[in-house]
């Protein structure tokens, strides 16, 4: 559920897949409990039922959930990970050391939403052994990088990394240690940056702006504080509210047919919508922005469909 107004601003809910020890999934977990944490880790699952991660996650309070894979097709494996994904409200996905392969199915469903993290510098050194791969090569630096999960091995795109010096003497195993090192450090930094992307203020500000100007005749101009839209010889048909009057809300505000049809759309899916203050009397309707993945065609529609009651009959006709 999302905050009520005036419980400040949502966190992002994220699911942990792990296979092992987990210790990347440790490092989210505990980074998660600093106060300016934009993520909470709502579920670790794995695909191996005495994963000793699992008993970490636990102990910590966590909801873990874990199935065998044996006799399961992989798609079908899936949408069982996705059920209790889905059950636990999860906005992201963080693979830390899963070590199944993801269907096709899963991972077009989030894609965006999950990501992973790999112990070298990609491109280089995809798949297994890694290690043993950098120090073959007689390389000097190796690393590790967190990356979006797409149909490609290891090739999704990059979203951070962190470097790491080989040592003359190193082997396979403390090479690997010195890099889970680094792992720790980059993981949390990059999901936190990752998430925060997805409602952060000025972000969502960009992306309604430019729906927003697209439609004919459209300006923008503050008003009452905020960014407000209207239709040149027209009225106002939109508003972007952030955190208006302490109520930690970040929204679309836009004109519904009135006080009745508010009334329904807040009783239909109160996460979504809400009655804004001193708009609400008036008829206008509040979509929340800051739930972690807008459904951009949906602002689209409520925008065209406010700017059509806005605009002069002249441009009201317009095909948009």
């Amino acid at each position: 559920m999302m905050p009520e107004p005036g419980a400040g601003r949502r966190r992002a809910r994220v699911a942990v897949l792990i296979s092992g020890r987990g210790t990347n999934m440790a490092a989210l977990l505990y980074a998660s409990r600093a106060a300016d944490c934009p993520y909470e880790i709502v579920l670790v699952a794995s695909n191996v039922p005495d994963a000793p991660g699992l008993r970490l996650a636990a102990a910590e309070g966590v909801p873990v959930f874990a199935r065998a894979h044996q006799g399961l097709k992989r798609a079908e494996f899936d949408a069982i990970i996705d059920a209790e994904l889905t059950r636990h409200g999860a906005d992201h996905v963080a693979l830390a050391g899963y070590m199944r392969l993801l269907s096709p199915w899963f991972v077009e469903r989030w894609q965006g939403r999950c990501l992973n993290i790999h112990p070298s510098l990609l491109p280089a050194h995809k798949g297994l052994d890694v290690h043993e791969a950098v120090l073959a090569a007689g390389e000097t630096v190796t690393g590790c990088t967190v990356h979006l999960v797409t149909l490609a091995l290891d090739d999704g795109p990059i979203l951070g990394q962190a470097r790491v010096a080989v040592l003359p003497d190193d082997t396979p195993e403390s090479l690997a240690e010195r890099v889970h090192h680094a792992e720790h450090q980059l993981y949390p930094r990059v999901l936190a940056a990752h998430v925060s992307a997805a409602t952060d203020p000025a972000a969502l500000l960009a992306r309604l702006r430019g729906l927003a100007l697209a439609l004919p005749a459209a300006e923008e101009k503050l008003s009452h504080g905020a960014p407000g839209f209207f239709v040149t010889g027209g009225k106002f048909f939109a508003y972007f509210s952030e955190n208006h009057h302490g109520n930690g809300i970040t929204a679309l505000l836009v004109k519904a047919s009135g006080v009745e049809e508010q009334a329904a759309l807040i009783d239909s899916d109160p996460d979504l919508y809400f009655r804004p203050a001193y708009f609400g009397p008036a008829g206008w309707i509040g979509i929340r922005l800051d739930g972690g993945e807008v459904d951009w065609g949906h602002v689209e529609a409520w925008l065209a469909r406010s700017w059509r009651a806005s605009a002069p009959k002249r441009l009201a006709m317009l095909p948009i």
